[in-house]
């Protein structure tokens, strides 16, 4: 006689309802509820407002500095995934504690602290305007903002696979004389890509989205430094709520694209792990 299996989570029905129940409230209807106010302005206005000049500026602004945050990010992220992993050094818990404040700091405190290190007047602005570089209030600064905020998404996704990594395979290597750059590009790199890539589309995504560290050292210029939430953000100021929405929406479908990129990423590694 087969033994009833006990569970300490109540059963399936009961634990199903409470997800979707919370799942509707905190996700399914604030979402759905940008698709209702989209509806209200009909197919041919709603792709009046989203390819408006401006807002196709916005668009590409938001979208082309995420992306080189995101480039930067899996590589200075991998590097610093590499140095916590493989080094021993004083105040190594306190590096790797570090990483995370861009989750805990308020975006707002970010943007002010970035914004006046990176001014013409901070500290590290001021010696990128003697060379004739200027930080804030470009795209340059925007990205840089990013790189803040999306940089943990890549240490902590590669930090576990480097742990987990079994040195032999790279003492093999070495033993049969491949160089360093060569067990790393061949041994070390593939077992990461599927993680770095993850890290990678999880960072663009947050960073795709990011309002409150961007919004001080954006400067705000439109056509020129004019980030898409902040144009919802004015939409809404105007109490323009369908074309605020419309371009939440567009928004919202590029999340969900990556989101969906990312679970494919993750599947496909769990099916090549499960297959070792």
């Amino acid at each position: 006689m087969m033994k009833k299996s006990r569970r300490v989570i109540p059963g399936f029905g009961i634990s199903l309802g409470i997800t979707v129940t919370i799942l509707s409230i905190v996700v399914l209807i604030p979402l759905a509820s940008l698709a209702i106010y989209s509806a209200k302005l009909g197919f041919g206005e709603f792709l009046a407002v989203i390819t408006r000049p401006r807002v196709l500026s916005g668009f590409w602004v938001s979208f082309i500095t995420a992306f080189v945050a995101a480039l930067v990010n899996a590589v200075m992220g991998t590097v610093v995934a590499w140095v916590l992993v493989r080094y021993s050094f004083p105040g190594k818990r306190i590096m790797d504690g570090i990483i995370e404040l861009p989750f805990a700091l308020p975006t707002a405190v970010a943007g002010i602290s970035l914004t006046s290190l990176m001014a013409d007047t901070g500290w590290v602005g001021s010696l990128a305007a003697h060379l004739g570089i200027k930080i804030a209030y470009t795209k340059a600064g925007i990205t840089v903002a990013l790189i803040f905020i999306g940089i943990p998404f890549v240490v902590r996704a590669v930090q576990p696979v480097l742990e987990k990594l079994d040195a032999s395979y790279e003492e093999a290597a070495s033993v049969l004389g491949a160089s360093k750059s060569v067990i790393f590009r061949t041994v070390i790199l593939p077992e990461l890509i599927p993680a770095l890539s993850t890290g990678a589309a999880l960072a663009f995504g947050r960073c795709l989205g990011e309002y409150g560290s961007v919004v001080f050292i954006a400067g705000n210029q439109p056509f020129k430094t004019e980030i898409a939430p902040l144009i919802i953000m004015s939409e809404l100021q105007e109490y323009d709520y369908p074309a605020a929405t419309s371009i939440a929406l567009v928004m919202l479908v590029f999340s969900f694209v990556i989101l969906f990129l990312v679970n494919v990423i993750q599947a496909r590694n769990a099916k090549i792990l499960g297959g070792k």
